[in-house]
């Protein structure tokens, strides 16, 4: 069979798709549908049978738009995507979304759609492969060895953070990171030459890059002859620059932006049929062309020769194959629960007024040495935000096995790498930069929270207690925005001992991102009952109580939790009956049962004051409309903490003095 008839399926599927959800992006999977063919049927380690084979190849498409081509190559391939599901295009509750979403259909390796994110994922990936093979491949017994395949077009490299990312690979040299520029010269706007004339061949050459260029993305033979060259370099990552035709087998539209954004109709449709010489109707698949597609054989067979490799190496090596597995399956060590929580209560038991930034890096020493799957980084600022401890080795381009990378100042690129390292599985990820700039890199944390993928990031300087570096960099609005980033868990501890739990529950946390805000200044630790320590993994609990019921309750994070300790001291000092509440996770505390809600902040005591150096309006929850905020409600000034705190009224007296008002 030809091969340019297997490619047809994919064209048809594809156009089908479209035209039937009467939505989508028939272009790009028509003009890919060569490359694709030649990589999934004569390259690509797979097994539909089992999508999670750990060993397998990572298939990325960047340009998400896309879609309907790796659903297709999906279904073809003999993975749990019905023609049904490809039916349902686009449809409520179908395993086929518009770009392809992770966990929704098997062998979906990762949400691609915000174009860029997903070559900067496929980044991670290569990362995570490279240095899980240094730390547990042994001679005669190479375990990990897999590439990390990834499509991308011109959009993803117009996106800054291509740059971010794929410069970070050229120099630590992912040698099992090919990647297919689809090189069509069209976007939804047109023809790309008037905002995008980028001599990519030589920009990806600087990054340090293998390039293989002018390759015809049509010509099945070319197309082999430039994957096997890019898999013989093992020792920088390759772009294959493959020059399509967008929209092939479309006679009318092929080659225009009519067929990137848009169904092709009915009429065109038909045409391209004649053209392509496919005469079976709309979603039919000959058996003979599936049989040709069908990869569940060959891919048992795969896994399980793999399986074999994996046996031998439990037999020579058991103790490093159990962590292997352990790692893999993303299982904790055995001990992590009982430790993890004596760590905690020795630090209640020893006080020590630090900033929340070094109560982290304390944190970090602790966990650490039980965690040889931490895989830490930051973007330029680990001696300010201290991410790096005793334990840390830089992984480079010389030297794979080490578990703390240097991203420079790639905060967007940084984060979205972490998000592929998770998604690669293997390791517990995490990164680091000034809150301020989590700015750069919000939507890759969005990304995060949307695939519910284990993505740690330490965010220091956590508000105008930042002081003479100005407003540009003091945070004011940025906690409320993770805040209300659904699936995203925040924390803003007050001292060391909810600094440690909050580094816990990240770690142990599977299901999604955790935001962890850290003080520059010193922070007084609180008194707490052993209770009150159980208490903090709740989100919020009580930390100062007061005898019988209170008339006020004062709500706080993060360094405004001992100035609000020090105002209720003063106020009951004066007869009033105060409750201090420490809230360092609302999202945490809200999923905590109505009972406790209650019990913590009790429905009849409506006078509240919430206290935090962000912007007020996020605490209206808390304390409804007949409440008080001492928060911000501009931006920072230049000038030293002290001064900005009085300034912005985050002073004993100033707490105490709402209070009044509120009592009166």
């Amino acid at each position: 069979m030809e091969r340019k008839t297997l490619a047809n399926a994919i064209r048809a599927l594809s156009m089908d798709g479209v035209q039937q959800a009467n939505s989508g992006h028939p272009g790009a999977p028509m003009g890919m549908a060569d490359i694709a063919e030649v990589l999934w049927r004569d390259h690509m380690n797979h097994n539909p049978q089992n999508p999670e084979w750990a060993d397998r190849d990572r298939f990325v498409l960047s340009n998400g738009h896309g879609s309907m081509l790796i659903y297709s190559l999906l279904h073809l391939t003999g993975y749990e995507l019905s023609i049904d599901d490809l039916k349902n295009f686009r449809q409520l509750h179908s395993k086929t979304p518009g770009h392809p979403e992770y966990g929704y259909a098997p062998g979906v390796e990762t949400t691609t759609g915000p174009l860029g994110q997903g070559i900067t994922n496929a980044v991670g990936m290569a990362i995570a492969e490279r240095a899980l093979a240094a730390q547990f491949n042994r001679e005669g017994h190479d375990i990990v060895d897999h590439n990390t395949y990834a499509f991308l077009g011109d959009g993803c490299l117009m996106e800054g953070i291509s740059h971010e990312a794929c410069s970070l690979a050229g120099t630590l040299g992912l040698g099992k990171l090919i990647a297919f520029w689809d090189d069509n010269g069209i976007s939804i706007d047109g023809h790309v030459e008037g905002w995008f004339t980028d001599d990519t061949p030589k920009r990806f050459e600087s990054y340090g890059w293998h390039v293989i260029p002018a390759v015809d993305g049509h010509d099945a033979d070319a197309i082999n002859a430039a994957i096997e060259a890019a898999k013989a370099e093992t020792d920088r990552p390759t772009l294959i620059c493959t020059k399509t035709i967008i929209g092939f087998g479309s006679p009318n539209k092929a080659g225009s932006h009519d067929c990137h954004g848009a169904p092709l109709g009915a009429d065109e449709i038909k045409a391209a049929r004649e053209f392509l010489g496919w005469e079976h109707p709309a979603f039919e698949i000959p058996t003979d062309v599936y049989g040709q597609w069908d990869a569940k054989e060959a891919g048992a067979a795969k896994e399980a020769a793999w399986n074999e490799k994996l046996a031998a190496y439990e037999t020579a090596h058991p103790e490093l194959a159990a962590e292997f597995k352990r790692r893999v399956n993303g299982d904790l060590p055995a001990e992590w629960e009982a430790k993890a929580n004596q760590i905690i209560a020795d630090l209640q038991a020893n006080p020590a007024n630090i900033a929340s930034r070094k109560a982290s890096h304390n944190a970090l020493e602790a966990f650490g040495a039980m965690l040889p799957e931490f895989m830490g980084g930051s973007a330029d600022l680990a001696p300010s935000n201290l991410t790096m401890w005793s334990g840390s080795k830089a992984l480079t381009g010389q030297d794979a096995s080490g578990n703390y990378i240097h991203y420079g100042v790639r905060e967007f690129g940084m984060t979205a790498i972490i998000n592929g390292i998770a998604l690669h599985g293997g390791f517990v990820p995490y990164g680091a930069t000034f809150l301020m700039f989590m700015e750069y890199a919000r939507n890759a944390m969005r990304m995060a929270a949307l695939m519910k993928v284990q993505n740690i990031q330490v965010y220091t300087h956590d508000s105008i207690g930042l002081g003479e570096d100005g407003p540009t960099h003091q945070p004011v609005e940025q906690i409320a925005s993770l805040r209300l980033t659904p699936n995203m868990s925040t924390w803003r501890p007050c001292d060391q001992v909810e600094s440690a739990v909050a580094w816990k529950l990240a770690i142990e946390r599977k299901d999604g991102p955790s935001s962890l805000i850290f003080s520059r200044q010193n922070l007084a630790q609180q008194e707490r009952s052993a209770e009150q320590v159980a208490n903090i993994a709740k989100g919020g609990y009580i930390l100062k109580d007061c005898a019988g019921k209170p008339e006020l309750i004062l709500i706080a994070t993060g360094s405004e939790v001992e100035l609000a300790v020090e105002a209720a001291a003063q106020l009951t000092a004066e007869g009033k009956a105060v409750r201090v509440v420490s809230i360092p996770s609302t999202d945490v505390f809200d999923k905590q049962d109505a009972a406790y809600r209650e019990a913590v902040l009790p429905s009849d005591v409506t006078a509240r004051i919430a206290i935090e150096a962000g912007i007020a309006d996020f605490w209206y929850k808390y304390v409804g409309f007949d409440g008080r905020i001492i928060g911000m409600h501009t931006f920072g000034e230049s000038a030293p903490a002290g001064e900005l705190f009085k300034m912005f009224g985050f002073t004993t007296a100033n707490v105490v003095e709402t209070a009044k008002e509120l009592l009166v």
